[in-house]
């Protein structure tokens, strides 16, 4: 079975202390859902080599065992919690992705 990815982009993070509720939310929703985190750059002293039309701000990248399960921990009521502390007008590009056998 292919696992499941959720990808987010967060183009205009230019205040990651905005971000600490949600990131307090998130985390133990992620986990309870079975997902893993695999890299979140550069906000935690990772490094990126943006290219193209690439960016540099915030990229977060969790993996899960199935696509389907990668769909229920988003839809989760633990997780929409964490969303409806993201601040006002924050934006990113959040999309969860099917992962390659």
């Amino acid at each position: 079975m292919a696992k499941g990815y959720w990808v987010s982009v967060y183009p205009a993070d230019s205040a990651p202390e905005r971000l600490s509720a949600y990131d307090e939310l998130a985390g133990p929703a992620v986990q309870a859902g079975g997902g893993r985190v695999l890299s979140r750059i550069p906000s935690r002293g990772g490094r990126v080599v943006a290219h193209e039309a690439g960016i540099t701000q915030r990229v977060v990248l969790i993996e899960f065992d199935s696509f389907e399960q990668a769909v229920a921990a988003y839809e989760s009521e633990v997780y929409q919690k964490a969303l409806m502390a993201l601040p006002d007008g924050f934006e990113r590009d959040f999309r969860i992705i099917d992962g390659i056998d």
